[in-house]
C-alpha cells in the first residue's frame, strides 16, 4: 500500500451517487462489519442526518463521514479515509466541515464513539476539542473492542471557539480545502 500525499481537498455533502465509492472505503478500512449500501441510502432520506465527501482534485472521493442534529447536538455516526490517504489532513477538513456546520445549525455539543485502539482518531478528535467521558463496553460486533464515548463542550464557548479557530487555521496552511 503506498501513501498518497496531496495538498487540495473538497468536501461537499455526500450525493446518492457517492454511495458506491463510499461503501469500498467502508469495506477497506472496517472489513466485514460495515454500514451497508441501503443504510446509506437511508441516510440520505434521514432529515437529521449530514453525510459528507472529501475529494481530491481529480474528483477521487478519498473519505465521509456522517453526523445527526439533534435539537442541539450533533452525533458524529460514521467517519473513514482511504488507508492510502490518512494522515493528509483529510479528516481534519471533515472535521472542521461537521463544525462549521453545526455553527450554522445552532449545534451546541458534538458526540461519538471511536474504538479504543484507534490512537490516531482519537488524537484528532482531542485535538479538536473532544474528550473521553466514558467507555461502551463491546461496542464493536466485529471483536468486541470497547469503544470510547467522546464529547466536546459547547462549542460556542470562547474556549471552544479559539482552539477551533486556531487548528482551523494551521490546517488552512496545510492544506488547501475547498
Amino acid at each position: 500500500m503506498s501513501v498518497v500525499n496531496i495538498s487540495e481537498i473538497y468536501i461537499s455533502k455526500m450525493t446518492s451517487e457517492d454511495i458506491d465509492k463510499v461503501i469500498e472505503i467502508e469495506a477497506e478500512v472496517y472489513g466485514a462489519h460495515h454500514w451497508s449500501k441501503s443504510s446509506f441510502y437511508e441516510e440520505m432520506q434521514n432529515n437529521l442526518a449530514k453525510y459528507y465527501v472529501a475529494k481530491t482534485a481529480e474528483n477521487k472521493l478519498v473519505g465521509y463521514a456522517g453526523t445527526w442534529h439533534i435539537i442541539d447536538e450533533g452525533h458524529i455516526t460514521t467517519f473513514a479515509i482511504k488507508k492510502d490517504y490518512q494522515r493528509n489532513h483529510i479528516g481534519e477538513a471533515i472535521i472542521t466541515k461537521i463544525l462549521d456546520d453545526c455553527y450554522e445549525a445552532g449545534i451546541k455539543y458534538l458526540t461519538l464513539e471511536v474504538r479504543v485502539s484507534n490512537a490516531p482518531a482519537i488524537g484528532l478528535y482531542t485535538k479538536y476539542g473532544f474528550n473521553s467521558l466514558g467507555t461502551r463496553k463491546g461496542y464493536y460486533q466485529d471483536n468486541n473492542e470497547d469503544a470510547l464515548i467522546m464529547w466536546t463542550e459547547n462549542i460556542f464557548y470562547d474556549k471552544f471557539k479559539t482552539r477551533y479557530e486556531e487548528n482551523k487555521n494551521k490546517l488552512k496552511s496545510l492544506i488547501n480545502i475547498k
